[in-house]
Formats: structure tokens, sequence, C-alpha cells
């Protein structure tokens, strides 16, 4: 219960009683003249400085403790925007073939918004890959290089080196023999020949053991030669099957479809190759032993040189950027091709089909704009001194300029902790994020009211009555009196300390150091500060009530502790 209580009047002066004996009067008057006089200088001095008191003194107001539920709420205006937003550029330039969307629209990520006309892009493409093709091959070859191979399928007949010794460009290093099969090249009469075909049978007889061993005539000469004897002869060759007992030291003959050769001549190899370095070095390894059966392309040694070594290098860095030049080609491409980066609606549509984008030093015009719509977002900027208030999850509601009648709930989604300074204070970037946002539009100005902290049932004094140092003034017979702390209080009170919890406009939570008995006191004057200072000013950064400690308020008088 709110009550004025004026402060007590001090005890007005008694006046002097009457008496006294004229003969004492008559023989002390010149003193008692003296007396009266600065009797009646002291009232005149009393009375004015209890008019001045009177005037210094102001009235204040007594109030109970009470119960009831306390908010604080931070407030800040800021600009309702899209969810997320894209602006739609060209990275290439060309002729737009298609552009199948209309402003509105809704499109999903990745749905294809406009093609550009590619066609020089596809040839560069062609271009990038055979130059790959080339620079694959020459590292091939360059790899290739170190090692001495075979043309040749047969038997490794010798190796002239061994790991570790230096040859020469042409030193021979190896002997490759194919003996799978022995050749015999033998005169036949020109017109006998002239009917043999490859691949016909042949009858083999070995001279010395005269041992019968099947053949096949391998190739018959075209043209006709005349032998010493005047005879016209056909050279045919015959190849013999060698299960490794035959050697070029023996000599046969042969038959074909009954027809004998003209002579005898000796066996020789079906193929063989002497390898040569193709370049000087040193022998890194063999790849093969002597007497090894190998294919034709084999390795048989390799050999290592800085200018081998470098040869492959070099290879290697121009096959890596043909690569690279193939994956820019094909990504350009790409470019030729643009799709959503996002799903939402298009809000802009600035290019259509068969218009021309980019020129030859700008492709950056906004070819559409799209918003993700499937919520909303509000950034405001708070002030250093209230942003540790704030925290992802509160509640916050949001008033739109452009819809005062609606209110719209959203919730902290972050709170950045890149602030800006300007003038001396820092701000930091809070996100609220609105999912059931009804008429709103980006763009839109708001103001958003987030509830800091609450509290439910809470003992409340008005604010006024808590001064600096968390002091409360009460009744000398409240509960709390007993209390008191030490330090000047106004005649009939005493100054209690109490911890201060949430507070609002107007009222401030008391955890501890009052009780609902007691009576608190505050100035008057004061009160009416606070209040015309609630209903018309608001805190720094927008925060209404705080959860600090007031700083006005005060005893009667305007007194504090002491």
């Amino acid at each position: 219960m709110f009550k004025t209580k004026p402060q007590e009047d001090r005890d007005s002066p008694q006046g002097a009683s009457p008496g006294g004996k004229k003969n004492f009067l008559r023989r002390r008057w010149p003193v008692l003249v003296i007396v009266c006089a600065a009797v009646v200088g002291i009232g005149v001095w009393v009375v004015q400085m209890r008019a001045s008191d009177t005037s210094a003194q102001s009235t204040y107001i007594e109030v109970t403790p009470t119960r009831r539920s306390i908010t604080n709420i931070y407030s800040e205006d800021g600009t309702i925007e899209a969810a997320e937003s894209y602006e739609v550029k060209s990275l290439v330039r060309g002729d737009v073939l298609t552009a199948d969307f209309a402003e509105g629209d809704m499109v999903q990520e990745g749905d294809i918004l406009y093609t550009i006309d590619s066609a020089d892009a596809i040839n560069s493409v062609e271009r990038a890959q055979l130059t790959l093709d080339q620079a694959q091959r020459d590292y091939e070859d360059a790899v290739d290089a170190q090692y001495i191979r075979t043309d040749i399928g047969g038997t490794v007949l010798s190796i002239s080196v061994a790991p570790g010794d230096a040859v020469t460009a042409g030193q021979e290093v190896a002997t490759i023999r194919n003996d799978t099969a022995m050749l015999l090249t033998l005169d036949f009469p020109a017109a006998d020949a002239a009917g043999f075909t490859a691949r016909q049978a042949a009858e083999v007889t070995l001279d010395g053991t005269y041992e019968k061993v099947a053949g096949t005539v391998r190739s018959v000469s075209g043209t006709d030669t005349q032998s010493s004897g005047s005879i016209q002869v056909r050279s045919v060759t015959i190849a013999v099957p060698n299960s490794g007992g035959l050697t070029s030291a023996q000599a046969a003959t042969a038959s074909v479809n009954g027809v004998s050769a003209l002579g005898s001549a000796r066996l020789t190899y079906q193929n063989a190759q002497t390898l040569t370095a193709a370049s000087a070095g040193t022998v890194a390894a063999l790849c093969v032993q002597e007497g090894s059966t190998v294919s034709a392309g084999s390795a048989i040694l390799q050999i290592s040189s800085n200018s081998l070594t470098r040869q492959e290098e070099q290879a290697a860095d121009s096959l890596r950027s043909a690569e690279l030049s193939l994956e820019d080609a094909e990504n350009t491409l790409d470019d030729y091709t643009i799709t959503a980066p996002i799903s939402g609606t298009v809000i802009l549509k600035g290019v259509q089909a068969g218009e021309t984008i980019g020129t030859d030093s700008s492709t950056s015009e906004v070819l559409c704009i799209i918003h993700d719509l499937s919520y909303l977002e509000m950034e405001i900027d708070v002030d250093e001194l209230d942003i540790l208030s704030i925290q992802e999850g509160q509640q916050a509601t949001i008033v739109a300029d452009a819809l005062e009648d609606e209110t719209f709930t959203g919730v902290v989604t972050n709170v950045s902790s890149n602030g800006t300074t300007s003038g001396g204070t820092t701000t930091y970037p809070v996100t609220i994020r609105i999912d059931d946002y009804g008429e709103l539009m980006p763009g839109m100005n708001a103001s958003v009211s987030i509830v800091v902290e609450s509290a439910e049932d809470a003992l409340s004094i008005p604010n006024g009555a808590v001064v600096r140092g968390g002091y409360v003034l009460v009744t000398e017979d409240s509960p709390s009196a007993s209390n008191a702390a030490e330090m000047t209080a106004p005649d009939g009170y005493v100054y209690v300390q109490v911890e201060t919890g949430v507070s609002d406009d107007n009222y401030i939570e008391i955890r501890s150091g009052l009780t609902e008995e007691d009576t608190i006191a505050y100035d008057a004057d004061a009160a009416a500060l606070t209040e015309s200072s609630d209903t018309g000013m608001m805190m720094p950064g927008g925060m209404q009530g705080g959860g600090g400690m007031p700083g006005g308020g005060g005893g009667p008088g305007g007194g504090g502790p002491r």
C-alpha cells in the first residue's frame, strides 16, 4: 500500500512564563533589554533556518514488497531477410539459347536455368583432349627410354653387361634368338615350285642322320632364276619345328608334294636380334636372365642417367599440365549450362532467351535472383553491454511496420562473436529465424523483442527503491531492520543490503534481504524521474529495465548511504 508521509515538524519553542519582581526589573532593566534583544534575534534566525530546512525536505513513498512476474526484454529494429538469397551470374559470354522459367517460379537446386551457346567451348575441350593424349604418349616414351627391349620373341642367348656397368650409346648389351622354328631355304624347279602354296606340307631330310622331319612351306619366290646347271628355279623357304636339337650347323634337304629340292642347305634361325644401348648411362637392373624365354617387347635391362631422369620429369610435368588444361576446359564447358544454386523462388529474371550475356571485359551481370523462402531471418546489431544476455534458443517477438496488428514468433539462431567497432562502441550481429512468417516479406522493417530473463512469483519492489551499492531504505519497525547496515539514515529508517535479480521497466526482483512484511521507502521525486525515464526513454542498446543494479533512487531528501 502506497502512502505519502511528510517529514514531521520540529517542536515549537515555548514562550516565557510571566512573573518576576518589579523591583528586580527596575534594577536590571539595562541587562534585560540586552537579553531580550538577543532572544528576539535568535528567534528570527531559528525561524529562517526552519523555513530553509523545511524547503529542503522531500516527501517520500512507502510501499511493501509484493510478488509478481518480471520479464526483462531486449528490443531492437532490423530488416526482414530471406533465409538465403542468391544472385545468379554467368562466368562466360555468349548467346542465351534457353531460359525456361519465369519470375515467381519455384525452382529446385540443380534445375537448369539457362543454356549458353557453347560451340567454342566444345572445341576447346577437344583440343585439350588431343594435347593430353600426346602428352601421355610422350610420358610413356620417356619412361620407356630407360629400358632396352627386344623386338622379337625367343631365348635370351647372352647378356654382356651387369648392374652398375657403364654403357655408351650403340654398345651391344644382349642377344635374343628365336629358335622355336628353323628355316630351310632351297631351290626347286620353277615349273613345279610355281604350284607350291604357303603352309603346304613339306618333308625335310636332315643330312648325316637322314632323319625325316615335317615342315611347312613359309614362302615361295615370285620370280624364276637360273641355277648353275642352267635350270630355271624358284627359291622356297620351309619352316622346320625345333624341339631344341636343331642348330644353324645342321644341313638338310626337302621335298614338297613329291618334288625334291635341287640340293641341300644349312638351317637358319627364324629370328635373331642383337640389342644395343640407345643412350649412355649406367645399368640399373637386369630384367631377365640368360637362357630366359621372352616375348616381343619384353624389357631386357634398365639403364639410368641424369638425362633420362630429366626427360621423364619434364614429360610428367607436361602430362600434368595437359590434364589440368583439360579439366579447365571441361569446367568452362559446364559454365555454359547455368543451374539453380539453391532451392527457392525466382524474384527477378533479368536476362531472356536470345540475349547475349557478357562482354570481352565483363561477365558479371545478374541473370536472375532466387530467394529461399522456406523461412525468414532478421539480423540485429546488439551493443557490447547487452550481448552476453543474448543466447541461442531465446524466443523473440517480431512486429513489422507494414503489419502492425500482427505479431510473429522467432528464435535466436546465431550470436556472432565477430563484432564491429564504430565510434568507440562495439556491436555484434544476432540472427533471429522466423518459420511461421505469414505475410512478412523480405525487405520489411520490423522490431524484435527478445525475452532475456524472467522470474515468476518474484518478491519485487520499485526500481527507484534500490540505491547504488544494493541498499534499500526500510522503516525501523520492519522485520528486516534487524539487518541494518552501519550507515546514516533518515529518522525512523535504516538501510539494509539486498540481492537483486531480474528487472523490467518498473520493478526489480529481490532475492534476499527483504520480506513481504517490510515497509520500504524511497524519494518521491526520484520515483517520478524514474517513471518519466521509463516511459519516455530507452536504456542504452535498447534494454528495457535491465538485469543490473538501478542507479537511481535514494532515501528521503535524496539521501543515500553515507
